[in-house]
């Protein structure tokens, strides 16, 4: 029962997002910037009685798996205007995946090991 209210508390979380975008990008875009997914998950961890650990190392894996994503927020809105919504969603991915696979062996170096 527990895993549906998690379920619901996040998805609405996720449309009350979607809405606001609708009326204004700025501040949907500014709600969506926010590590709203990562605190609702560090409080999940936190209420269901995780380590310490898991929740510290959690944060640090999530930081690690955002910088690679960073190139596909500036690239995509060049490449939704000349090519369209789902070839810009295409290319995102496979940009993020470059980046991902690159973050991965750079930090591979210094003991982390992403994926």
């Amino acid at each position: 029962m527990f895993i549906f209210l998690k379920i619901i508390v996040t998805a609405l979380i996720i449309v009350i997002v979607t809405e606001i975008a609708k009326f204004n990008d700025r501040i949907g875009g500014l709600i969506a910037a926010l590590p709203i997914t990562t605190f609702i998950i560090l409080f999940w961890l936190h209420f269901e009685n995780n380590s310490i650990e898991k929740i510290s190392n959690h944060a640090s894996y999530t930081l690690l798996y955002v910088l690679p994503t960073l190139p596909m927020f500036l690239v995509f809105p060049y490449l939704i205007n000349k090519f369209g919504f789902y070839w810009s969603i295409l290319i995102s991915v496979f940009i993020t995946t470059l980046f991902i696979v690159l973050v991965h062996i750079l930090t591979k170096k210094y003991g982390y090991k992403i994926l």
